[in-house]
């Protein structure tokens, strides 16, 4: 059983040791040696930009109209118009910088101008972009027939920046008649809001009825974003929900193979692309039928989309169609009030129904103390008080342990020649002092979900970005500048390891010491707010363990590592 045990820790300790070394190559500017990321590299021929669309009431004919397109229909690539003939319009807000291309009305950029770049924190956060690094587009356009599409050229009428002291800022794209059909997108922007309503309006001033469908689709590269750790493990990709299946994440991969599986027809839900901290979701009102696409466009560039119908448009009848598109940051309240679901963009993995709780509480205390540093202190230890009884059950048993630690290394000593009697004779003392070995574990690995959940929510959680704590710490989604967080991490983690028993086998006592060292170093490159969580936690277990042996009366001692 030792040798299984030991075994698994130097796996454990190896790839340890693979993953830092990897990390140390990125941080110095090199390619990682083991785990390599896919370059950067725009789709050859990446398709053009399209429209947004947001609004507010469909017309009632078109919630109950079957979908009949497949997403095979809805245009991939190339373009209709000529590089002169195009012009990017760029639009401000407050808190966005957009930029529209006439070729489809599509958005080809968006830029948060309250929120700085991971890479680089003086320029501002760019998600959606049309460049050489990156491909991440919004469009929309009408199947069915041989109709205008994001591909389509429009004209361009509306005021470019939101004035002080305006409300709303509203443009419109205007596409030629094709086939009699004319495509109208009305863009409307708010004050302080990254969700923009869109109004599709189709005029059919041909001399037949017509029965087009609107697609609406995000259009992005396979990579991931630029500077993000691979200590997060965060999901980068396309994402469906509906009511019926919830939400479902889809690998880029997946996609390619034509192995992904998703609610494909359904009255309501959104589709999405998600990255760490923000994401872009098209959004319909409930109760409009629509079909779900997920599907592979170009070289390395993917689409997630939906399809819904118009009812049919008799000669000079006009039809409109109003939805929603979302691009900014994973602010949990934000989403929760715009549709359903929206709000697990922010992903929690499998703890969300722990993870959200706690969230919660997180709000709630940065809502008195108004310091996100403060409030994560805070937290912890209130989740400390709440586990007190069994921490105190779990270093009691250490303590324990502890004291009977000498009687247990004599004997170790005196049969280490006669394995199956020195198994029997610790039984027997275990027996006789009433020490249960794995007392100490079993209080510790209740609390682990707790502290898992509360790790994703530190990770996740846009607010901690550019949040500043107190002195140097500026910004706890980022590591600690001078990496003084990560050094008081290590010694507290390693006083914590010299108060507990050292173990009767040698090799276990150095692993013991080695494997906190190890993992220490990973909290050099996680964000301020999760190590100072974990300094928190440590504090705490110190100061309740040195209470608790005090009160046995095990004098707390520290057992330091023997390396011969």
């Amino acid at each position: 059983m030792n040798d299984i045990r030991r075994t698994i820790l130097w796996v454990i300790f190896g790839f340890s040791l693979v993953l830092l070394w990897d990390q140390w190559q990125l941080h110095n500017g090199k390619k990682a040696t083991f785990f390599p990321k896919p370059e950067l590299t725009a789709p050859a021929a990446a398709p053009a930009p399209a429209a947004v669309t947001s609004g507010a009431n469909a017309l009632p004919t078109a919630t109950t109209a079957p979908v009949a397109a497949s997403p095979g229909q809805v245009p991939t690539s190339g373009s209709s118009t000529t590089a002169a003939a195009r012009e990017k319009i760029e639009i401000e807000t407050d808190v966005l910088k957009l930029s529209f291309d006439t070729e489809g009305g599509s958005l080809v950029r968006s830029e948060f101008t309250k929120h700085s770049d991971l890479v680089d924190p003086k320029k501002n956060m760019v998600l959606l972009d049309q460049s050489s690094s990156r491909v991440y587009m919004a469009q929309t356009g009408l199947i069915g027939g041989d109709f205008p599409t994001h591909k389509t050229p429009m004209r361009f009428s509306g005021e470019r920046k939101l004035k002080d002291g305006q409300d709303e800022l509203t443009v419109r794209f205007e596409s030629a008649e094709i086939n009699g059909v004319q495509l109208v997108k009305t863009y409307t922007f708010k004050r302080g809001s990254h969700v923009i309503n869109v109004k599709h309006d189709v005029v059919n001033n041909g001399t037949v009825p017509v029965s087009p469908q609107l697609y609406m689709q995000l259009v992005r590269d396979g990579n991931k974003p630029e500077g993000e750790s691979a200590f997060y493990f965060t999901f980068t990709g396309p994402a469906v929900y509906t009511e019926a299946k919830k939400y479902q994440k889809l690998e880029f991969s997946d996609i390619e193979k034509n192995k992904v599986e998703f609610e494909k027809s359904s009255p309501n839900g959104y589709v999405a692309m998600v990255q760490h901290y923000f994401a872009s979701a098209w959004l319909l009102p409930e109760g409009i039928q629509r079909e779900n696409f997920a599907r592979k466009v170009d070289t390395n560039l993917y689409a997630v989309g939906m399809i819904t119908p118009f009812a049919e448009l008799a000669p000079g009848q006009t039809r409109s169609l109003s939805n929603q598109l979302f691009s900014g940051p994973q602010e949990e309240k934000v989403l929760e009030a715009l549709t359903p679901g929206l709000d697990l963009v922010k992903d929690y993995g499998w703890l969300a129904m722990l993870s959200k709780p706690l969230y919660w509480l997180l709000d709630q205390l940065h809502s008195v103390l108004q310091n996100w540093g403060w409030s994560i202190v805070a937290l912890v230890l209130l989740i400390k008080i709440a586990f007190y009884w069994l921490n105190a059950k779990a270093y009691s048993s250490m303590a324990k342990m502890k004291a009977i630690n000498p009687k247990i290394m004599e004997m170790r000593e005196r049969l280490k020649n006669n394995p199956q009697q020195m198994q029997q004779e610790m039984m027997r003392i275990y027996r006789e002092e009433k020490v249960n070995p794995m007392g100490g574990c079993f209080p510790i690995m209740v609390q682990i979900p707790v502290f898992i959940a509360l790790y994703w929510v530190l990770l996740s959680s846009v607010e901690m970005r550019n949040a500043p704590w107190l002195g140097w710490i500026q910004d706890l989604a980022a590591p600690d500048p001078y990496y003084i967080l990560p050094l008081i991490m290590t010694l507290t983690t390693l006083l914590q390891t010299a108060l507990n028993p050292a173990p009767p086998d040698p090799m276990q006592a150095k692993l013991m010491w080695m494997m906190p060292l190890i993992f220490s170093v990973m909290f050099f490159f996680f964000p301020s707010g999760l190590v100072l969580y974990w300094i928190t936690n440590n504090i705490l277990s110190i100061a309740q363990q040195w209470m608790i042996n005090t009160r046995m009366g095990v004098p707390p001692q520290f057992n330091l590592p023997k390396f011969k």
